[in-house]
């Protein structure tokens, strides 16, 4: 998966369109970028004795037989398609709301309890490494960029043994879930459709150690970079990185109360032995959290590393200027005082007088050099 743009800034989620102002609730309408292909629909039907994966098939053909006591998890991707959002939500149950919410793309992580579903919203973060240095920059040097951050909405329901997951686009971090089920790995086969909504969470909450794993080793090369010697382009870069960990505080913070509050509800459709795993996704959002704020206090460092170092730098190119001006004071004056146009000047007509002005001229600027020296000036 490969869905970066080059950029070092975060893609971040859009903001409910102002069309929609003056709309009544529960219309449909998306607000992420434009999209020509048509929504697609994926099944994966499993259970202990086997899994079938199809893929491009019309959503009634995905809902057949969803009472034979198999979990089914129904992947829609694109979400441009308002008449075929709608479909799919008659087809499976959903509130006008749910659906509204599915198509604007800017929601943070909640969770929503219907009368026949569950309906949670996850920010799927993914990085793209880029070739960024892996040593400090010598100064001057081209400064390597940041990983580039995608994030994408990915909206999950939960009735019965159907689990139904909306994407924005294809491509997702739901690729090993899948080898899973295909290979008959782990529990996922001998459990229920609430497990499935777990692993997809999980997978998504693991996911974000993975960003910060690059984040964090891009931030040691800014560090080390600042200590080296601070170059033009490092504060956008320390910006950018702060603007990006803020993002990924508000997404987190959210997703911790969303598996907080799976926790605390007494609801039948998450099983006890489910709840258990439950409670390790939430601790590793908790540690994604903590490792988040830690990231953004070593930011905040760097940063002030580097105004420092520029005002190190400003105050060393401030001594120099100084101490010049300082061995000029005296040349300047001797300089001024035979600059006169008086008419009688008797050293003026001295033989050896230019000499001798070299000589004093030359015998401070030296004297003055000498003194700097020993007091450790210069």
């Amino acid at each position: 998966m490969n869905r970066g743009r080059g950029r070092s800034a975060l893609r971040r989620p859009r903001t409910p369109s102002t069309r929609k102002v003056g709309l009544p609730p529960g219309t449909v309408l998306y607000t992420g970028s434009a999209h020509e292909t048509s929504h697609t629909v994926d099944l994966i039907v499993y259970g202990p004795d086997g899994c079938l994966h199809r893929r491009g098939i019309p959503i009634e053909e995905a809902l057949l037989g969803h009472d034979d006591g198999r979990v089914r998890w129904i992947d829609v991707v694109g979400l441009h398609d308002a008449a075929g959002l709608e479909r799919i939500g008659e087809a499976l149950g959903l509130h006008a709301l749910t659906l509204e919410d599915v198509a604007s793309v800017g929601q943070r992580p909640k969770m929503e309890r219907y009368d026949d579903y569950l309906y949670l919203v996850m920010r799927m973060i993914t990085s793209h490494p880029t070739t960024a240095a892996t040593q400090p920059l010598a100064r001057g040097a081209t400064p390597p960029r940041l990983p580039a951050l995608d994030d994408e909405q990915l909206s999950l329901v939960l009735s019965g043994s159907v689990v139904v997951t909306f994407q924005e686009r294809p491509g997702d971090v739901l690729g090993a879930l899948r080898d899973r089920l295909a290979a008959g790995k782990g529990r996922a086969r001998s459990l229920g459709a609430d497990y499935l909504a777990y692993a997809i969470v999980d997978l998504v909450v693991d996911h974000y150690f993975h960003v910060l794993e690059q984040l964090s080793d891009a931030l040691e090369v800014l560090e080390s970079t600042a200590f080296a010697g601070a170059r033009p382009r490092l504060i956008d870069d320390v910006h950018v990185l702060k603007r990006d960990l803020l993002h990924l505080r508000r997404t987190i913070w959210p997703t911790r109360e969303l598996l907080s509050g799976l926790l605390r509800d007494d609801d039948d459709r998450v099983t006890p032995a489910v709840r258990t795993y439950l409670r390790d996704a939430h601790d590793h959002a908790v540690q994604v959290l903590e490792t988040v704020e830690l990231l953004r206090e070593t930011t905040n460092s760097v940063h002030e590393i580097y105004l420092a170092g520029l005002t190190v730098r400003m105050n060393e190119v401030m001594k120099l200027l100084t101490i010049i001006a300082t061995i000029f004071i005296p040349l300047t004056f001797v300089v001024g005082v035979y600059g006169m146009n008086f008419e009688r000047m008797p050293e003026l007509t001295w033989r050896w007088g230019y000499g001798a002005v070299w000589l004093v001229m030359l015998t401070s600027a030296v004297s003055m050099l000498f003194w700097f020296r020993r007091r450790g000036w210069l």
